[in-house]
């Protein structure tokens, strides 16, 4: 019997929450996952450490991610953007599998640094692109691959959110850019772009040129707890229209600020013969229009064949958000754990890695350098 996995977190609070549940669900749904060990929990704050090692079920915690990263099978790094790049590629350095919040890093030269780390590293590097793995989009894939939709002419995107619409919305490091990058482009647009490029470019080709457009509404907001302002100082909103090498045409567009919308991700592919929509406010429906119907039909993605769901409830039980997690945990330690095997065997699940991060990182650097220029910008 294989020794289990020791698995070191960095980031105890919305993400690791998410993947600490995720972690604890894998025995109960996936009995072939690698057996794990929630081993240490790392941050700054000591006393609040000391409380989510509990909460969360780790063995211990520490404050230096130094300490930690030799001392762990898999590392997830699941801090701001800035503290993505160094704790990670040391990690690889030293032979631990790296798992990391998107976007990849908070800026492109430092996403290249991760890239290449991880090309040179003999294990697996993940990024935390949770929706590739909802049942109704792995369906929507199929469709795409199998040709339903016929040759591939636009792709629409958008991630739409309403909590910073009141300008009285407490200050985060998330408005920073100096710790997070960019606003809404790097935080709703990353999982837009690679949702995109999971689902349609293996039909359409890579994306060789966009025009983008950055917009900051609100430039300052108070600080929680203190009679004191600061200046946000990334984006509120981003549009963006693009090329894809077949001759398709995206457009995206994220914003904080799109009141009535709490998480609405949405993609929708149009065809020669057919079209799909999804929504992950709608997480168990596809919605799908083929050459002969007369409008889009809705798909719930609740049975045993679909993607997944032979481990969940029975047919029409639907599931969550926090079940993403548990899927790509799940291909993602079994990565891990298949690391000395057939490379071709590794390379077969869908897991983004820190190429996908990069590639997705590639395009957001081209819509701010678009954004600064007024023009359209090769992909290269």
């Amino acid at each position: 019997m294989n020794e289990p996995l020791s698995i070191g977190v960095l980031g105890y609070r919305f993400m690791g929450k998410a993947h600490a549940n995720a972690l604890a669900r894998l025995p109960m749904f996936f009995p072939d996952a690698p057996d794990v060990e929630r081993r240490v929990l790392v941050g700054r704050d000591e006393d609040a450490l000391a409380d989510a090692v509990d909460e969360l079920g780790f063995e211990e915690y520490n404050t230096d991610w130094e300490d930690v990263i030799g001392d762990v099978d898999v590392f997830y790094n699941l801090g701001p953007n800035a503290i993505h790049a160094d704790p990670s590629i040391a990690a690889l350095d030293a032979g631990t599998a790296v798992f990391c919040e998107k976007p990849l890093a908070h800026t492109f030269d430092d996403a290249k640094r991760m890239r290449d780390a991880a090309r040179d590293a003999d294990v697996p590097s993940g990024v935390a692109f949770n929706y590739r793995f909802i049942p109704a989009v792995r369906y929507a894939k199929r469709l795409i691959d199998s040709g339903e939709l016929g040759e591939i002419r636009h792709v629409r995107g958008s991630y739409l959110q309403d909590f910073l619409a009141d300008p009285e919305a407490p200050w985060s490091w998330r408005l920073d850019a100096d710790v997070a990058g960019s606003g809404a482009l790097g935080d709703l647009g990353a999982h837009t772009l690679d949702l995109t490029r999971f689902l349609v470019e293996d039909r359409t080709g890579k994306i060789e040129d966009i025009r983008g457009q950055l917009r900051t509404f609100v430039d300052e907001r108070p600080v929680s707890g203190a009679d004191e302002t600061r200046p946000v100082t990334v984006d509120d909103a981003y549009t963006a229209q693009a090329t894809f090498k077949n001759g398709a045409v995206g457009t995206f567009e994220a914003s904080r600020f799109a009141t009535g919308h709490k998480n609405d991700h949405s993609v929708e592919v149009n065809g020669s013969k057919g079209s799909l929509r999804f929504s992950v406010e709608r997480p168990n429906e596809l919605e799908f229009l083929g050459p002969d119907d007369r409008g889009f039909q809705t798909i719930m993605v609740t049975a045993d064949e679909d993607p997944y769901l032979e481990r969940w409830w029975p047919e029409g039980h639907v599931l969550g958000w926090e079940h993403t997690f548990v899927f790509e945990n799940y291909e993602f330690l079994s990565a891990v754990a298949n690391t000395d095997t057939d490379s071709d065997e590794r390379s077969s699940s869908d897991v983004p890695t820190f190429e996908d991060g990069y590639r997705v990182q590639q395009l957001l650097a081209a819509i701010e350098k678009s954004d600064e220029s007024g023009e359209r910008v090769n992909v290269s």
